[in-house]
């Protein structure tokens, strides 16, 4: 029957829908619920809504679409799920039950990547997630390579990333423009400061230069006099590396040194 639904249920491109109908790929991800607290956004046709159902002890899944939602209200007959029809970034979490969520197990509309996995990092979930191939060979970039970037620094001092498979753009509905891969992200066990966080991606926006000038360069973000930046910079042991060279660890620890110095910095004159 949901088959037959799906022919009057067209994908809407306004909402980046592209729909996986590969039952194998949806049981593949569905095996990381076993007996878990599962959320799911976007759960679309439901054909990984339905095989978590089977696998998991609990099912949250959140579909913006109002017709797909009832659908899925109908088709989907399990007492182990819920279906919430709205924004996902806009509902509340006791509404999501995130206290007691285990992981996100979700196949995401390409334009919410960057989204979902801030996301993951707010709430420190851990997730299956089925993504755009290019953006996962960023997040998985290593340094020096031309596809690292802030992406790929920041997710892998937040995750552990495992790629699970390649998903060809043929086992989805509309077919995209780009094949698809599916990654397990587990959460580190780690606190980055939120300004840490800054001065890495501001070392990163100057990737392809020297630390030292990438650093002076930074003066008016910083909100530093110039002298007093390039007197920091040059005391930087990495300052003649360049800044894509340096691995995500090298890069929070350089911050954090940053940090430090930024805090010791002389004082401005007040003037006269």
């Amino acid at each position: 029957m949901l088959e037959r639904r799906q022919v009057f249920l067209r994908p809407r491109k306004e909402l980046g829908q592209s729909f996986l109908t590969n039952r194998s790929v949806a049981v593949m991800e569905a095996e990381h619920a076993h007996g878990k607290r599962v959320l799911e956004l976007g759960p679309g046709y439901g054909i990984l809504t339905r095989e978590l159902c089977r696998y998991a002890d609990r099912v949250v899944a959140v579909e913006l679409d109002k017709d797909l939602f009832r659908m899925l209200r109908h088709e989907l007959e399990f007492s182990n799920l819920k279906l919430i029809n709205g924004d996902f970034f806009e509902v509340g979490e006791d509404e999501l039950e995130l206290k007691t969520t285990d992981i996100m197990i979700a196949n995401i509309p390409y334009s919410l990547s960057s989204r979902v996995i801030e996301f993951l990092v707010e709430h420190r979930l851990q997730a299956v997630l089925c993504l755009q191939k290019e953006f996962v060979e960023h997040m998985l970039a290593e340094p020096g390579s031309r596809k690292y970037s802030k992406l790929s620094v920041m997710s892998q001092l937040y995750f552990s990333i495992t790629k699970m498979i390649d998903v060809e753009r043929g086992n989805f509905n509309p077919v995209p423009k780009v094949d698809s891969a599916v990654l397990y992200l587990k959460p580190r066990d780690r606190e980055i400061g939120e300004r840490e966080r800054e001065l890495v991606n501001l070392l990163m926006q100057h990737k392809k230069k020297t630390v030292k000038n990438a650093v002076e360069d930074s003066w008016r973000q910083l909100k530093v006099d110039k002298k007093e930046l390039s007197r920091i910079a040059g005391s930087l042991k990495e300052g003649k590396l360049r800044v894509f060279q340096m691995g995500p660890e090298e890069l929070l620890a350089l911050a954090r040194e940053l940090e430090v110095s930024l805090g010791k910095r002389v004082p401005e004159a007040a003037p006269v």
